[in-house]
Protein backbone atom coordinates (compact mmCIF):
# COMPACT_ATOMS: atom_id res chain seq x y z
CA UNK A 1 0.00 0.00 0.00
CA UNK A 2 1.25 3.68 -0.65
CA UNK A 3 3.59 4.94 1.76
CA UNK A 4 4.88 8.61 3.31
CA UNK A 5 5.94 9.35 0.33
CA UNK A 6 3.22 8.45 -1.64
CA UNK A 7 0.87 10.54 -0.09
CA UNK A 8 3.07 13.64 -0.09
CA UNK A 9 2.45 13.22 -3.73
CA UNK A 10 -1.32 12.71 -3.63
CA UNK A 11 -1.82 15.54 -1.52
CA UNK A 12 0.15 17.52 -4.18
CA UNK A 13 -2.23 17.03 -6.07
CA UNK A 14 -4.85 17.85 -4.58
CA UNK A 15 -4.07 21.23 -3.12
CA UNK A 16 -4.44 23.54 -6.91
CA UNK A 17 -8.43 22.39 -5.85
CA UNK A 18 -8.74 23.92 -2.75
CA UNK A 19 -10.84 26.66 -2.67
CA UNK A 20 -12.83 25.01 -4.74
CA UNK A 21 -16.61 23.52 -5.04
CA UNK A 22 -17.76 20.32 -5.99
CA UNK A 23 -20.33 20.56 -8.85
CA UNK A 24 -20.30 16.48 -9.44
CA UNK A 25 -19.60 13.58 -7.50
CA UNK A 26 -19.13 9.81 -8.80
CA UNK A 27 -17.26 6.55 -7.69
CA UNK A 28 -18.08 2.78 -6.56
CA UNK A 29 -17.71 3.98 -2.72
CA UNK A 30 -20.92 2.53 -1.06
CA UNK A 31 -19.21 3.45 2.68
CA UNK A 32 -20.25 6.93 2.79
CA UNK A 33 -23.10 9.08 0.81
CA UNK A 34 -20.83 10.43 -1.85
CA UNK A 35 -23.97 12.95 -2.87
CA UNK A 36 -23.52 14.78 0.37
CA UNK A 37 -20.18 16.00 -1.10
CA UNK A 38 -21.97 18.20 -3.87
CA UNK A 39 -21.88 21.82 -3.58
CA UNK A 40 -19.39 21.49 -0.83
CA UNK A 41 -15.97 23.71 -1.40
CA UNK A 42 -13.06 21.87 -0.61
CA UNK A 43 -11.30 24.19 2.43
CA UNK A 44 -8.19 22.08 3.41
CA UNK A 45 -5.76 19.40 2.02
CA UNK A 46 -3.25 17.73 4.49
CA UNK A 47 -1.06 14.67 4.92
CA UNK A 48 -0.48 12.31 8.39
CA UNK A 49 1.55 9.62 7.67
CA UNK A 50 -0.26 7.28 5.34
CA UNK A 51 -3.32 8.99 5.29
CA UNK A 52 -5.00 11.90 3.41
CA UNK A 53 -7.41 14.34 4.93
CA UNK A 54 -9.85 16.92 2.58
CA UNK A 55 -11.53 19.23 4.47
CA UNK A 56 -14.69 20.46 3.57
CA UNK A 57 -17.18 23.38 3.86
CA UNK A 58 -21.07 25.02 3.16
CA UNK A 59 -19.88 26.95 -0.83
CA UNK A 60 -21.85 29.79 0.32
CA UNK A 61 -19.91 30.59 3.91
CA UNK A 62 -16.78 32.25 3.61
CA UNK A 63 -13.51 30.23 3.59
CA UNK A 64 -12.74 29.03 6.55
CA UNK A 65 -9.08 29.28 8.24
CA UNK A 66 -6.54 26.30 7.36
CA UNK A 67 -6.07 23.60 10.07
CA UNK A 68 -2.12 25.53 10.13
CA UNK A 69 -3.86 28.67 11.09
CA UNK A 70 -6.60 27.23 13.79
CA UNK A 71 -3.33 25.76 15.38
CA UNK A 72 -1.49 28.76 15.29
CA UNK A 73 -5.34 30.45 17.17
CA UNK A 74 -5.19 27.40 19.42
CA UNK A 75 -1.99 28.15 20.93
CA UNK A 76 -2.74 32.13 21.07
CA UNK A 77 -5.80 31.32 22.87
CA UNK A 78 -3.69 28.80 25.41
CA UNK A 79 -1.18 31.66 26.05
CA UNK A 80 -3.71 34.01 26.88
CA UNK A 81 -5.71 31.62 28.60
CA UNK A 82 -2.78 30.67 31.10
CA UNK A 83 -1.52 34.34 31.26
CA UNK A 84 -5.01 34.80 33.05
CA UNK A 85 -3.88 32.23 35.43
CA UNK A 86 -6.84 29.72 33.92
CA UNK A 87 -6.77 26.34 34.16
CA UNK A 88 -7.43 23.97 30.46
CA UNK A 89 -7.27 20.27 30.50
CA UNK A 90 -4.90 18.89 28.19
CA UNK A 91 -5.75 15.79 26.36
CA UNK A 92 -3.33 13.24 26.23
CA UNK A 93 -1.76 11.98 23.01
CA UNK A 94 -3.56 9.94 21.40
CA UNK A 95 -2.03 6.03 20.40
CA UNK A 96 -2.39 4.12 17.36
CA UNK A 97 -2.39 0.42 17.03
CA UNK A 98 0.53 -0.70 15.06
CA UNK A 99 -2.32 -2.70 12.56
CA UNK A 100 -2.91 -0.34 9.58
CA UNK A 101 -6.02 -2.05 9.17
CA UNK A 102 -7.04 -2.28 12.94
CA UNK A 103 -6.13 1.35 13.33
CA UNK A 104 -8.25 2.27 10.11
CA UNK A 105 -11.25 -0.05 11.93
CA UNK A 106 -11.51 1.86 14.85
CA UNK A 107 -11.12 5.28 13.62
CA UNK A 108 -14.37 4.57 11.08
CA UNK A 109 -16.51 2.30 13.70
CA UNK A 110 -16.62 5.68 15.90
CA UNK A 111 -16.58 8.30 13.22
CA UNK A 112 -18.22 6.88 10.15
CA UNK A 113 -21.10 9.57 9.53
CA UNK A 114 -22.25 11.63 6.84
CA UNK A 115 -20.91 15.45 5.98
CA UNK A 116 -24.18 16.76 8.01
CA UNK A 117 -23.52 15.29 11.01
CA UNK A 118 -19.51 16.22 11.64
CA UNK A 119 -18.33 19.81 12.35
CA UNK A 120 -15.54 19.87 10.81
CA UNK A 121 -16.21 17.32 7.85
CA UNK A 122 -12.85 16.05 7.23
CA UNK A 123 -12.70 13.16 5.13
CA UNK A 124 -10.03 10.43 5.59
CA UNK A 125 -8.55 8.30 3.02
CA UNK A 126 -6.42 4.71 3.87
CA UNK A 127 -5.23 3.67 0.14
CA UNK A 128 -4.99 -0.06 -0.06
CA UNK A 129 -2.19 -1.93 -2.78
CA UNK A 130 -2.53 0.29 -5.95
CA UNK A 131 -4.35 3.13 -4.23
CA UNK A 132 -3.70 6.50 -5.65
CA UNK A 133 -5.06 9.78 -6.49
CA UNK A 134 -4.89 11.23 -10.40
CA UNK A 135 -6.05 14.48 -11.07
CA UNK A 136 -7.98 15.64 -14.01
CA UNK A 137 -7.41 11.93 -15.43
CA UNK A 138 -8.57 8.15 -15.14
CA UNK A 139 -6.05 5.15 -14.31
CA UNK A 140 -5.92 3.13 -17.44
CA UNK A 141 -5.65 -1.03 -17.50
CA UNK A 142 -1.90 -1.51 -18.14
CA UNK A 143 -2.22 -5.37 -18.19
CA UNK A 144 -5.50 -7.63 -18.43
CA UNK A 145 -7.21 -9.15 -15.88
CA UNK A 146 -7.49 -12.54 -14.60
CA UNK A 147 -10.36 -13.36 -17.04
CA UNK A 148 -8.26 -11.57 -19.80
CA UNK A 149 -10.30 -8.61 -20.34
CA UNK A 150 -8.61 -5.09 -20.36
CA UNK A 151 -10.95 -3.13 -18.29
CA UNK A 152 -10.23 0.13 -16.86
CA UNK A 153 -9.91 0.89 -12.97
CA UNK A 154 -13.16 2.09 -10.71
CA UNK A 155 -12.38 4.96 -8.88
CA UNK A 156 -14.28 4.71 -5.40
CA UNK A 157 -14.36 8.51 -5.72
CA UNK A 158 -14.64 11.77 -8.24
CA UNK A 159 -14.63 15.22 -7.61
CA UNK A 160 -15.66 17.21 -10.37
CA UNK A 161 -15.15 20.64 -9.93
CA UNK A 162 -16.71 23.84 -11.23
CA UNK A 163 -13.51 24.71 -13.06
CA UNK A 164 -13.56 22.02 -15.26
CA UNK A 165 -11.47 19.77 -13.27
CA UNK A 166 -11.29 16.64 -11.45
CA UNK A 167 -10.35 14.52 -9.25
CA UNK A 168 -10.33 10.71 -9.12
CA UNK A 169 -9.28 8.38 -5.89
CA UNK A 170 -8.52 4.33 -6.54
CA UNK A 171 -8.86 1.62 -3.51
CA UNK A 172 -9.24 3.71 -1.19
CA UNK A 173 -11.76 3.62 2.13
CA UNK A 174 -12.87 6.63 3.28
CA UNK A 175 -15.03 7.81 6.70
CA UNK A 176 -15.54 11.37 8.33
CA UNK A 177 -13.90 12.37 11.25
CA UNK A 178 -13.89 15.66 12.98
CA UNK A 179 -10.27 16.39 12.61
CA UNK A 180 -7.42 14.87 11.48
CA UNK A 181 -5.16 12.13 13.83
CA UNK A 182 -2.16 13.90 13.72
CA UNK A 183 0.81 13.65 15.27
CA UNK A 184 3.83 15.35 13.30
CA UNK A 185 6.99 14.08 15.89
CA UNK A 186 6.47 10.47 14.58
CA UNK A 187 6.44 11.62 10.82
CA UNK A 188 9.70 10.92 9.10
CA UNK A 189 8.79 13.50 6.44
CA UNK A 190 8.15 16.01 8.94
CA UNK A 191 10.34 18.50 9.72
CA UNK A 192 8.93 18.25 13.10
CA UNK A 193 10.45 14.28 13.44
CA UNK A 194 11.05 13.56 16.88
CA UNK A 195 14.48 12.00 16.32
CA UNK A 196 15.18 10.97 20.14
CA UNK A 197 11.75 9.81 20.41
CA UNK A 198 12.41 7.54 17.25
CA UNK A 199 15.52 6.16 18.28
CA UNK A 200 14.25 5.32 22.13
CA UNK A 201 11.98 2.88 20.07
CA UNK A 202 14.53 1.60 18.25
CA UNK A 203 16.45 0.89 21.17
CA UNK A 204 13.67 -1.76 22.51
CA UNK A 205 14.20 -5.72 22.79
CA UNK A 206 11.79 -6.28 19.95
CA UNK A 207 13.18 -6.99 16.56
CA UNK A 208 14.09 -3.74 14.67
CA UNK A 209 11.85 -4.64 11.75
CA UNK A 210 8.61 -4.56 13.88
CA UNK A 211 9.60 -1.55 15.45
CA UNK A 212 10.07 0.33 12.09
CA UNK A 213 6.67 -0.10 10.95
CA UNK A 214 5.59 0.92 14.59
CA UNK A 215 3.17 3.98 13.29
CA UNK A 216 3.33 6.03 16.68
CA UNK A 217 6.99 6.45 16.34
CA UNK A 218 6.95 6.15 12.22
CA UNK A 219 4.20 7.11 10.60
CA UNK A 220 4.32 6.84 6.88
CA UNK A 221 7.04 4.38 7.23
CA UNK A 222 5.93 1.22 5.43
CA UNK A 223 7.43 -2.26 4.16
CA UNK A 224 8.99 -0.87 1.01
CA UNK A 225 11.16 1.67 2.99
CA UNK A 226 11.54 -1.10 5.90
CA UNK A 227 13.43 -3.24 3.67
CA UNK A 228 15.70 -1.08 1.90
CA UNK A 229 16.30 1.02 5.13
CA UNK A 230 17.46 -2.21 6.61
CA UNK A 231 19.56 -3.32 3.45
CA UNK A 232 21.29 0.17 3.78
CA UNK A 233 22.19 -0.03 7.58
CA UNK A 234 23.23 -3.65 7.35
CA UNK A 235 21.24 -4.87 9.82
CA UNK A 236 19.47 -8.29 9.92
CA UNK A 237 15.74 -7.26 10.33
CA UNK A 238 15.41 -9.66 13.27
CA UNK A 239 17.92 -8.32 15.10
CA UNK A 240 16.83 -6.69 18.84
CA UNK A 241 17.17 -2.91 18.41
CA UNK A 242 18.51 -3.70 22.16
CA UNK A 243 21.51 -5.59 21.06
CA UNK A 244 22.58 -2.65 18.55
CA UNK A 245 24.72 0.53 19.33
CA UNK A 246 23.44 3.88 19.47
CA UNK A 247 25.54 4.59 16.38
CA UNK A 248 24.03 2.01 14.19
CA UNK A 249 20.61 2.83 15.47
CA UNK A 250 21.36 6.73 14.57
CA UNK A 251 22.69 5.50 11.04
CA UNK A 252 19.50 3.48 10.45
CA UNK A 253 17.33 6.52 11.44
CA UNK A 254 19.63 8.65 9.12
CA UNK A 255 18.62 6.27 6.27
CA UNK A 256 15.16 6.37 6.79
CA UNK A 257 14.86 9.62 6.93
CA UNK A 258 17.27 10.20 3.86
CA UNK A 259 15.70 7.60 1.81
CA UNK A 260 12.28 8.71 1.80
CA UNK A 261 13.33 12.44 1.23
CA UNK A 262 15.03 10.76 -2.01
CA UNK A 263 12.10 8.75 -2.91
CA UNK A 264 9.47 11.25 -2.48
CA UNK A 265 11.48 13.63 -5.14
CA UNK A 266 11.81 11.14 -7.49
CA UNK A 267 7.80 10.38 -7.47
CA UNK A 268 7.52 14.58 -7.50
CA UNK A 269 9.98 13.89 -10.54
CA UNK A 270 7.90 11.12 -12.23
CA UNK A 271 10.97 9.04 -11.63
CA UNK A 272 10.79 5.11 -10.41
CA UNK A 273 12.22 3.80 -7.73
CA UNK A 274 14.71 0.96 -8.16
CA UNK A 275 14.68 -0.81 -5.18
CA UNK A 276 18.02 -2.95 -4.08
CA UNK A 277 16.57 -5.65 -1.88
CA UNK A 278 12.85 -5.14 -1.82
CA UNK A 279 11.49 -8.09 -4.06
CA UNK A 280 14.75 -9.33 -5.14
CA UNK A 281 16.65 -12.59 -5.45
CA UNK A 282 20.01 -11.20 -5.60
CA UNK A 283 21.51 -8.16 -3.39
CA UNK A 284 23.92 -5.70 -5.10
CA UNK A 285 26.62 -7.90 -4.23
CA UNK A 286 25.27 -10.80 -6.10
CA UNK A 287 24.25 -13.10 -2.95
CA UNK A 288 21.04 -14.97 -2.27
CA UNK A 289 18.83 -12.84 -0.98
CA UNK A 290 15.93 -14.61 1.77
CA UNK A 291 12.90 -14.00 2.26
CA UNK A 292 10.16 -14.52 5.02
CA UNK A 293 7.06 -13.42 6.35
CA UNK A 294 7.45 -11.76 9.49
CA UNK A 295 5.94 -9.42 12.77
CA UNK A 296 4.50 -10.05 15.92
CA UNK A 297 2.86 -12.69 17.40
CA UNK A 298 -0.88 -12.14 16.48
CA UNK A 299 -0.34 -8.86 15.13
CA UNK A 300 0.84 -7.36 11.20
CA UNK A 301 2.99 -9.32 9.25
CA UNK A 302 4.48 -8.18 5.94
CA UNK A 303 7.11 -10.01 3.71
CA UNK A 304 10.70 -9.60 4.38
CA UNK A 305 13.65 -9.16 2.20
CA UNK A 306 17.44 -9.28 3.28
CA UNK A 307 20.60 -10.50 2.34
CA UNK A 308 22.37 -13.01 5.64
CA UNK A 309 26.37 -11.87 4.28
CA UNK A 310 25.32 -7.93 4.23
CA UNK A 311 23.26 -8.40 6.60
CA UNK A 312 24.59 -11.11 9.25
CA UNK A 313 22.66 -11.96 12.40
CA UNK A 314 23.81 -10.09 15.61
CA UNK A 315 25.21 -11.89 18.77
CA UNK A 316 24.11 -12.03 21.82
CA UNK A 317 26.32 -11.08 25.09
CA UNK A 318 26.68 -15.02 25.85
CA UNK A 319 27.45 -15.53 22.36
CA UNK A 320 24.49 -17.03 20.68
CA UNK A 321 23.23 -15.63 17.54
CA UNK A 322 20.06 -14.20 18.44
CA UNK A 323 18.49 -14.88 15.70
CA UNK A 324 18.98 -17.05 12.61
CA UNK A 325 19.99 -16.54 9.65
Amino acid sequence: MPEGPSLRKFQLLTSPFVGQVVAKVGGSSRKINVNALNALRLQDSQVHGKNLYLAFVAAEGPLGPTAEETALQRETDSGASSAQGGHKQVCAPQTHPQGEELQELQHSGSEGTDAADCPSNWLCFHFGLFGSVRANEFSRANKANKRGDWKDPIPRLVLHFESGGFLAFYNCRMHWCSSPRADPASDILSVEFHRGRALDALHSPDPICYTLLDQRYFSGLGNIIKNEILYLAKIHPLTPGSLLELSDLEHLLDCAVQFSSDWLHSKLHDKRLHPQIYQKKLCPLGHAVMKATLGPSGGFKRLTWWCPQCQPAVLSGDGDPSLLA
